[in-house]
C-alpha cells in the first residue's frame, strides 16, 4: 500500500480533447476571470473610497467580494494555465492549498451571505434597531466569525483529507482538487471519516440556508405590506437576486460533495463545480451593482473625480 507521502503531483481532467475546444474553453475561463476581478475590484474600490458607503450593508458586500475573489482566483488561474498550455498537472502541495483555500473562502462566503440575510431582514422588518442590532463592533464580529470559521472549517478537511493512505493512483476526475475525487484514490476505510465530516458540514449549511430562507420569508411578509408599489419592488429586487444566488450556491455544491458515486460522471462533475465555485463570483458584482443605485452613484461619482 503506497501513501501519500509517495505521490508528488496529481492529474486532473482534461477538459476536451481536441486543441480547438480546449482553446474555447481558456477564452470562456479567462472571460469569467477577468469579470470576477474587474467586478469584484470596482465593488471593493468603490465602498472604501466612499464613505457613505460605509454601513453594514456594503460592510458584508466588501467582504463577500473579498471572498469572491478568492475563491475564483483558487481554481481558474490554474485551469486556465492548463487549458493553454495543455498540461494536466498539479503539484502535491498546490493540491492541498487548492482543497485548503477553496474551503476556506467557500465557507466564509456562505456565513457573510447568511449575514447579508440577517442585515436585511433587520433594516426591514426592524428598521427602528438596525443602529443597535448591526452596530459597527457586531458587524466586525460577524464578520471575523466568518473568516475564522472558514479557516478552521478548511484546515480540519484539508488535514483529514491528505492525512488519507492513496492507492488508486493520482488521477483526479476534475479540473481542480475536490475533495470527494480524492476520496475516490483512498485505499482505507479511514476515507469515510471525511465523508461523516462533509455530511455534517452539509448540514450545518442546511441549516445556514434554512436561517437564510426563513429571513427572506419574514421580509416578504413585510414588503407584501408595504402601500407603495415602487417601495415594494425595490425591496423585491434588492433580495430575490440575493436569495436566488445563494440557492444556486448550495443545491450544487452540496450535490457536489454529496452525491452518490454511482451518478458521478466527468461533466456533470464539471458542471456542478463551475456552477458552485465560479460563476457566483462574476454574477455576484452585476446582481449588487446593477441593481444598486446607490453603488450605481458612487461608479459614476468616481469617474468624475
Amino acid at each position: 500500500m503506497s501513501n501519500i507521502s509517495s505521490i508528488t503531483q496529481f492529474l486532473l481532467l482534461a477538459f476536451a480533447d481536441t486543441w480547438e475546444l480546449q482553446l474555447l474553453y481558456f477564452w470562456l475561463f479567462l472571460g469569467i476571470y477577468l469579470a470576477a476581478l474587474l467586478g469584484n475590484g470596482l465593488i471593493i474600490t468603490i465602498i472604501t473610497c466612499d464613505h457613505n458607503l460605509h454601513t453594514p450593508m456594503y460592510f458584508f458586500l466588501l467582504n463577500l467580494s473579498l471572498l469572491d475573489l478568492g475563491s475564483i482566483s483558487t481554481t481558474v488561474p490554474k485551469a486556465t494555465f492548463n487549458l493553454l498550455w495543455n498540461v494536466h498537472i498539479i503539484s502535491y502541495s498546490g493540491c492541498v492549498f487548492q482543497v485548503f483555500f477553496l474551503f476556506f473562502f467557500l465557507g466564509a462566503e456562505y456565513l457573510i451571505l447568511m449575514f447579508m440575510s440577517y442585515d436585511r431582514y433587520v433594516a426591514i422588518c426592524k428598521p427602528l434597531h438596525y443602529g443597535t442590532l448591526l452596530g459597527t463592533r457586531a458587524c466586525v464580529h460577524m464578520a471575523a466569525a466568518a473568516w475564522g470559521a472558514g479557516f478552521l472549517y478548511a484546515l480540519l478537511h484539508t488535514a483529514n483529507t491528505f492525512s488519507l493512505p492513496l492507492c488508486q493512483g493520482n488521477a483526479v476526475e476534475q479540473f481542480f482538487c475536490e475533495i470527494p475525487h480524492i476520496l475516490k484514490l483512498s485505499c482505507s476505510h479511514s476515507y469515510l471519516r471525511e465523508v461523516r465530516l462533509l455530511e455534517f458540514g452539509a448540514c450545518l449549511f442546511f441549516g445556514c440556508f434554512v436561517f437564510i430562507v426563513v429571513s427572506y420569508v419574514q421580509i416578504f411578509r413585510a414588503v407584501l405590506r408595504i402601500p407603495s408599489e415602487q417601495g415594494r419592488h425595490k425591496a423585491f429586487s434588492t433580495c430575490l437576486p440575493h436569495l436566488a444566488v445563494v440557492s444556486l450556491f448550495i443545491s450544487t455544491a452540496v450535490f457536489a460533495y454529496m452525491k452518490p458515486s454511482s451518478t458521478s460522471s466527468p461533466p456533470l462533475d464539471i458542471v456542478l463545480s463551475v456552477l458552485y465555485s465560479v460563476v457566483p463570483p462574476a454574477l455576484n458584482p452585476l446582481i449588487y451593482s446593477l441593481r444598486n443605485q446607490q453603488l450605481r452613484d458612487a461608479v459614476w461619482k468616481l469617474r468624475t473625480v
